[in-house]
């Protein structure tokens, strides 16, 4: 129940940082001809994950919010759900945000990124028997695939977490992410003159 709550919270962060986001964005005209500036992403995709606990292999969704003031430094809040595959009824969820770095400078398809997030890492135990949160660190990297101005596939999102107050001792769980992300303030990504169009 505890975890439904904490997802419902996150959740209603998330929709409440897009409606700001949304409304600056809509005042601020964004000059196509100097590169992306300031812009708003979220998406959603799948994870797989070896969970530590157990050692066990499970996966789950994960969606992401990633908020840029500048294009080369931003900030990513994502929440992560890990209930397929489990052994003993142990699942993982984490609710975590940080900073990102993007490594290139936009104008190419490939965007890699570096990031550091912490925040909260929720485990059930087996059989449902109890529940604990953690602090949770997650050191990261992963590669951004341009479609077009607006959409975007993660192609890979690697973190390796670090829950080190864990009661049998510190957790490390470590897996990769893939999934879609969407530019809610899209700008000319790539240039006209390429035969691409702005949607």
């Amino acid at each position: 129940m505890r975890s439904v709550t904490t997802a419902r919270l996150c959740a209603g962060f998330a929709v409440l940082l897009l409606a700001l986001s949304a409304r600056n964005g809509a005042a601020q005209a964004l000059p196509t001809a100097s590169g992306p500036g300031s812009y708003v992403s979220a998406g959603g995709g799948v994870s797989a994950f070896q969970e530590d606990y157990g050692q066990q292999k499970i996966g789950g969704a994960v969606v992401f919010v990633d908020v840029n003031p500048t294009w080369r430094y931003g900030f990513e809040i994502e929440g992560r759900w890990l209930n397929y595959h489990t052994s003993e009824q142990v699942t993982e969820a984490n609710y975590l945000g940080g900073v990102r770095v993007m490594l290139w400078k936009p104008g190419s398809r490939l965007q890699p990124y570096g990031k550091f997030l912490a925040g909260v890492g929720h485990i059930n135990f087996p059989f449902q028997f109890a529940t604990g949160n953690y602090l949770a660190m997650a050191p990261g990297a992963g590669l951004d695939i341009h479609l077009n101005d607006r959409w975007s596939v993660r192609a890979a999102d690697f973190e390796y977490q670090l829950w080190p107050s864990f009661t049998f001792g510190q957790l490390k769980p470590y897996g990769v992410s893939v999934g879609l992300r969407y530019r809610i303030n899209g700008v000319d990504q790539f240039p006209k003159s390429a035969g691409r169009h702005r949607r």
